[in-house]
């Protein structure tokens, strides 16, 4: 049988591991969010009611606070520490930065999908 330790160790190389797939999976939003930025931002604002301007700034906004904030949590989290206390620190920090990552993501998405149906409801 395994002593209370030696199961911790394990279970804190699970966590590891996961946290290096979810670093991973974060960058790999943050790139794709930055990407579709500057590829479908609109960058001169469309006529049109205000209202519906404002909510796309925001959208966009919420967007970009999210992704600095995935993008502060990761860079922190470059260097891994050997204590088991820091060690959880890291990983706690890797999976906020995912949860921010995918934040962005949906602000993004709904910013996309409000831009899909103003088209709609405008021509």
């Amino acid at each position: 049988m395994l002593r209370q330790n030696q199961a911790r160790r394990g279970d804190l190389k699970w966590l590891k591991r996961q946290a290096r797939t979810d670093r991973r999976i974060t960058l790999a939003l943050l790139a794709g969010v930055a990407a579709a930025w500057l590829r479908q931002t609109p960058w001169e604002a469309p006529g049109g009611a205000e209202s519906l301007l404002g909510l796309s700034i925001g959208l966009l906004l919420v967007s970009g606070f999210a992704w600095l904030n995935a993008a502060y949590l990761v860079t922190r989290t470059l260097r891994a520490r050997r204590e088991p206390v820091e060690e959880l620190r890291w990983v706690s920090r890797i999976r906020r930065g995912k949860e921010w990552a995918f934040w962005a993501v949906g602000a993004y998405g709904a910013w996309h999908l409000l831009q899909f149906v103003t088209a709609l409801l405008l021509r």
